[in-house]
């Protein structure tokens, strides 16, 4: 090869071979290539083969709908409502950048409870539907967040809504993103695919609007069945009335009857051991008539990782780390957090047909709001904010897979960050009993009590308990 470039040089006797030499380096240069191809080709290939879907990420994508999150409800405060707050400037960015200025807002309950985190619920979703996985997603909960307590409004940024939005906002996007791809069928045709489609959308709208990008609203997907998402996922709607005690005690004479609907949903099993963050997790919806608010309860508890310690035909042993959000908002009681819990969950096989099942917690919370009998200002802001920590207890029996009967109880205590100068102890007890009538309709009634203890520096303490009722039909779906 030395000799017959060396040739080209010096005669031009061998202009011919030359011409064939670079005919065969070329060749060489387009085999190459074409083999590098084949391999990236081969590579997905095994891929698919595997049932590893291969999943492109789109930063840029993300960060603009990131971005887009925060222009509309700017805009809609700036131009619709010409508030103040939103007249943004440079001097006001410059002043919330200073550590100094930040401090806990006075917003009402459901804006800091549940408006923020359903924001950052957002947030996430916008990196998670493009192809980033959970960890890789959850930091645009608390980039986008910092971002608006920045340059979002002129008020001093809040701690509290930095926290809520971010950490609430990867609960909630998680579980969002999970049950909207997972009702989509997506080998389905027709109406009920779009009926599919619509309700993925309104419940993860990052992710349908991506698929509307993508091109993928209603088409049929391609990836093998087990690059779907078909994870075991139980829902039952209950339908029924409830009689909450307003005020301290007295649930007859002080409390209030009306109608209440409820969800509770159940992705995964929390006895299979799993490292992928939410690969099982709880939701409980509860909606009804309250002078308050209709949304009275929204309760996430997702595993981020577990432990199998034992698992035969008898028993079965997990232990779960978990993250919680939290939102109970009625007449009677408010309540809102994000939290850490590590759990022992437990299972009783017997050959009668009798499983039992139990779960013993403690947990770690990261910030809390809880009611304060002595407190009201700005906006409407009635409750202390702080940190604490929960205990959790459960034990349930289920019999022939007809009869349920479960009891639980959470326990927490709290100490004030901001509010009144104060310390507390919640407890919730509760206790349930289910019978199945035919096919996936059933027949339940619930009874329970929140209790509340306050120990104030400046006002007399207080020890209030809000009992409450329900009686309900309820549809497995």
């Amino acid at each position: 090869m030395f000799i017959l470039i060396s040739s080209c040089f010096s005669q031009s006797l061998y202009a011919s071979t030359c011409d064939s030499l670079k005919i065969a380096t070329d060749t060489v240069l387009i085999t190459d290539t074409v083999a590098v191809k084949t391999v990236a080709k081969t590579t997905e290939a095994i891929a698919i083969a595997n049932d590893t879907p291969v999943v492109k990420k789109r930063f840029w994508r993300a960060a603009g709908e990131l971005m887009l999150v925060q222009i509309i409800p700017w805009s809609y405060n700036y131009f619709i409502r010409d508030a103040e707050f939103a007249h943004v400037s440079f001097s006001s960015i410059w002043h919330n950048l200073h550590p100094s200025s930040w401090e806990f807002d006075d917003n009402n309950f459901t804006t800091n409870q549940i408006a923020h985190p359903y924001q950052g619920n957002l947030y996430f979703n916008s990196f998670r539907s493009n192809g980033y996985s959970f960890w890789q997603a959850a930091p645009a909960s608390f980039v986008g967040s910092f971002m608006w307590e920045i340059a979002g409004e002129t008020h001093n940024p809040a701690p509290n809504d930095f926290i809520n939005t971010s950490m609430g906002g990867v609960i909630l996007g998680e579980m969002t993103y999970r049950v909207s791809n997972r009702i989509i069928n997506k080998r389905e045709r027709g109406f009920n695919r779009q009926v599919d489609e619509v309700l993925g959308f309104l419940i993860d709208p990052m992710s349908g609007l991506n698929r509307i990008i993508d091109g993928q609203w209603g088409r049929i997907s391609t990836a093998p069945e087990t690059a779907l998402d078909t994870m075991n996922i139980k829902a039952e709607i209950d339908l029924g009335a409830r009689q909450i005690s307003e005020e301290n005690g007295g649930l007859f004479s002080k409390g209030q009857l009306g109608w209440y609907a409820r969800l509770r949903l159940l992705y995964g099993s929390p006895f299979t051991e799993s490292k992928t963050p939410f690969n099982n997790f709880t939701l409980k919806v509860e909606m009804g008539a309250d002078d308050t608010a209709k949304l009275n309860n929204v309760s996430v508890n997702g595993m981020l990782t577990s432990w199998e310690l034992e698992s035969n035909e008898k028993v079965d042993h997990i232990l779960s780390l978990t993250a919680n959000y939290d939102f109970y908002h009625n007449s009677a009681f408010e309540y809102g957090a994000q939290s850490i819990d590590l759990s022992l969950y437990s299972k009783f096989n017997t050959s009668e047909g009798v499983t039992f099942t139990t779960r013993a917690g403690v947990g770690g919370i990261v910030l809390a709001a809880i009611p304060d009998a002595y407190l009201y200002y700005g906006e409407g802001r009635n409750y202390d904010y702080g940190p604490g920590f929960s205990l959790i207890a459960q034990a349930g029996v289920s019999i022939d897979n007809k009869l349920d009967i479960i009891g639980n109880y959470t326990g927490g205590w709290f100490v004030t960050v901001n509010g009144s100068h104060s310390t507390y102890f919640l407890h919730t007890i509760t206790g349930e009993i289910r019978y199945r009538m035919f096919g996936q309709f059933s027949i339940g009634a619930e009874g329970g009590y929140f209790l509340l203890q306050g120990n104030y520096s400046d006002h007399p303490d207080i020890d209030k308990k809000y009992p409450y009722l329900r009686f309900s039909l309820g549809y497995r779906i």
